[in-house]
């Protein structure tokens, strides 16, 4: 079986350092920046790089209940998460990641949108 994209890239240590960026970008978005306000950031960084790392074959694992859990209050809407993808998917090309590897990973998070998404958000 060939490498997962976690294993080429350098695991946990790769995927933290794309999420970091990915916050730094997200806390500067006039779109999404305030869903971070009052937040523990290191907390949240670490909890998402095990939830990337798992999209991306690393060892990590959330159940769909547990992730729409933790985003229900938030009341995140669709243009909330489009933010969210394209910094990501920037986040990942910065760090070195093939066009390929990103689409797969974006795909991955497209995925989870209907658990992310508030149910009454427009």
């Amino acid at each position: 079986m060939g490498q997962t994209i976690y294993e080429k890239y350098g695991g946990f240590k790769t995927i933290s350092r794309i999420v970091m960026t990915f916050y730094e970008m997200a806390l500067d978005s006039e779109q999404i920046g305030g869903h971070f306000e009052d937040i523990d950031m290191p907390r949240l960084i670490d909890h998402q790089t095990k939830f990337v790392s798992s999209l991306v074959g690393g060892p990590a694992s959330f159940s769909d209940d547990r992730i729409e859990a933790v985003h229900r209050h938030l009341n995140i809407s669709h243009a909330d998460f489009d933010e969210m993808a394209e910094l990501f998917g920037e986040a990942l090309a910065m760090h070195g990641m093939e066009e390929g590897h990103i689409k797969i990973a974006l795909n991955a998070i497209e995925a989870k949108r209907s658990i992310i998404v508030a149910r009454d958000a427009a």
